[in-house]
């Protein structure tokens, strides 16, 4: 469900899937076939919220930002697994956020990062491209291999083709209503 905030409404660009049960608001810009799954909140209400094109956010997930001081970026073929806390942070292209990971105000994760399950991610902490992050608080463990970074992307596009089956889902079941 797409809520506009006062004078700021949610903008998706092109095609882009969105669960019924999510809740996008306020200044929002989601772009090209990305996806917003069930139970996820993405809210820019007091600042926004840039969402680059190919990303998923999974079940349960929460995106929000600070007031005025940090707005939330994510990159263009990001992974947010589920019940993920992404605070007025930026993510790089390419990036996979673990399951029950938390990313605080001002964190930068670099392009083609793994951020594994369950870390917490500080505040201010910037994380060089290409690395796997871990722990609570997280370090930087060690370089990805190229075959670890080619993944970062694959997981991105099945999203794509997990997308683009729930929207035939969809419109087989609008067709059979009638």
């Amino acid at each position: 469900m797409l809520i506009p905030f006062f004078e700021s409404t949610p903008h998706l660009e092109g095609e882009v899937f969105i669960d019924d049960s999510a809740r996008i608001i306020g200044d929002v810009r989601i772009g090209h076939q990305s996806s917003v799954w069930f139970n996820v909140v993405v809210r820019g209400d007091v600042n926004h919220i840039r969402i680059g094109e190919r990303t998923n956010i999974q079940d349960g997930s929460v995106v929000h930002v600070s007031h005025k001081t940090h707005p939330t970026f994510l990159g263009n073929d990001v992974t947010v697994g589920h019940n993920v806390t992404l605070h007025g942070c930026t993510i790089g292209d390419r990036c996979l956020i673990g399951i029950g990971a938390i990313v605080l105000d001002g964190a930068v994760i670099g392009d083609d990062c793994l951020v594994a399950a369950g870390s917490l991610i500080a505040p201010g902490t910037q994380i060089p491209p290409g690395h796997l992050v871990l722990g609570s608080p997280a370090r930087v463990k060690r370089a990805l291999s190229d075959e670890e970074r080619a993944h970062l992307k694959t997981s991105a596009e099945n999203y794509v083709g997990y997308m683009q089956q729930y929207f035939s889902l969809l419109r087989d079941q609008e067709r059979k209503r009638g």
